[in-house]
């Protein structure tokens, strides 16, 4: 089975790094197509909103594909845009060409994690999910880091031929491992939102809208904040979300998801409070970096099973609704966060993102009244 997940896992490497890598060529994204640092922001927002609204659309419209067509159909798409985005010589035309990328991308992850559940056991299931969504996190640690550093030494072009190599990579795994499956699901827009009209669903897609606009107001501009070399602390940051994603699972389990969201939140407020130590040295932006990828991806397996709580008859619906409040909040986050940029400078960006993440914070503890009796009987995602 495991051979079968790892070109899901690498489509998802391909897809976190096509999107996040962004961040960090924003100096020579400006400089090559003559914008100003925070338009070359919106290419990650961008991305992220077409990534939020065209995930239920086209998962509707592929409903009555086989779900190893979607992924083919998905990849292929990804490795399209990401192409044109290499290869377009203006703003706009770049700015297109990540809608088509975010497509791909949209129609991948979901699929990818419901082929996961349909070739595993039971037993295996959460391992399984972890295993293929921890392509997503891993492109954090390993695929945005060396992206940047590539793109600084090469050129911003250069890394996204990069993100080419690693969507074909996927795609000819893909093709050769996976087996086709047919998967139940509804083609109807109507029953894909219907989720939203339970108030304990709102509540924990709002957190999760809330705390990655806090998250990435900083993050989308990170370059801009850091006087010390970004790659390094890239790296640290990733590796620290890897060793969150896996630890927060495990915390779940022992403490409940309610403790878990409040204790991430309330420290991942504090980390980013904290931001401007990190300029005292590169040691201790490492450290700095290292802390912020736990305590934020900390909260990720604790919003999952909050989710299967609300939703245990609809949990693919329900995870795909989190998903896209996450890229909404991505959305947000890249707007307001070159807004204050411009308008108040650095020390703009980080006032705001502590401000958004109180106010998750505030939300969470007065909104969040979890069931015990769902709690136990519904199982974690991680």
């Amino acid at each position: 089975m495991t051979a079968r997940l790892y070109p899901l896992a690498l489509g998802n490497f391909a897809a976190g790094t096509g999107m996040f890598v962004t961040a960090g060529l924003l100096a020579p994204i400006s400089r090559d197509l003559g914008v100003s640092l925070s338009a070359a922001g919106q290419l990650m927002t961008v991305f992220a909103l077409s990534y939020a609204v065209l995930s239920p659309l086209l998962a509707a419209l592929t409903a009555r594909l086989s779900r190893k067509r979607v992924l083919l159909v998905a990849l292929a798409l990804f490795v399209v845009g990401n192409t044109l985005t290499a290869l377009a010589p203006t703003y706009p035309l770049v700015m297109l060409t990540r809608v088509v990328a975010a497509a791909g991308g949209a129609m991948f992850t979901p699929t990818a994690s419901g082929v996961a559940t349909a070739l595993s056991t039971p037993e295996r299931r959460g391992r399984a999910l972890a295993l293929v969504m921890g392509g997503l996190t891993v492109s954090s640690a390993i695929g945005v880091p060396l992206g940047t550093w590539l793109g600084t030494a090469s050129g911003w072009r250069t890394t996204m031929w990069l993100v080419v190599g690693l969507g074909v990579i996927g795609l000819i795994g893909v093709a050769t491992a996976v087996p086709d499956v047919t998967i139940a699901t509804s083609g109807r827009l109507r029953e894909r939102f219907a989720p939203l009209g339970d108030r304990r669903v709102l509540a924990v897609l709002t957190t999760q809208l809330l705390m990655f606009c806090a998250a990435f107001s900083a993050y989308t501009y990170i370059g801009s904040l850091l006087d010390v070399p970004l790659p390094a602390v890239l790296w640290a940051w990733g590796i620290g979300g890897v060793i969150g994603n896996q630890i927060g699972g495990r915390l779940t389990d022992a403490f409940g998801p309610r403790r878990m969201v409040l204790l991430g939140l309330a420290s991942a407020t504090v980390i980013l409070a904290l931001l401007p130590v990190a300029n005292l040295s590169l040691p201790v932006a490492l450290v700095w970096g290292l802390a912020w990828g736990v305590l934020g991806w900390l909260i990720a397996p604790a919003q999952q099973y909050r989710t299967v709580a609300a939703v245990p008859d609809n949990v693919s619906i329900g995870l795909g609704l989190l998903s896209s409040a996450q890229y909404v909040g991505v959305f947000v986050a890249g707007i307001a966060g070159g807004v204050a940029l411009d308008s108040f400078g650095r020390a703009g960006v980080i006032v705001l993102s502590v401000a958004i993440a109180l106010v998750a914070l505030v939300f969470t503890l007065v909104t969040y009244r979890p069931s015990p009796v769902v709690a136990k009987e519904s199982a974690p995602v991680r």
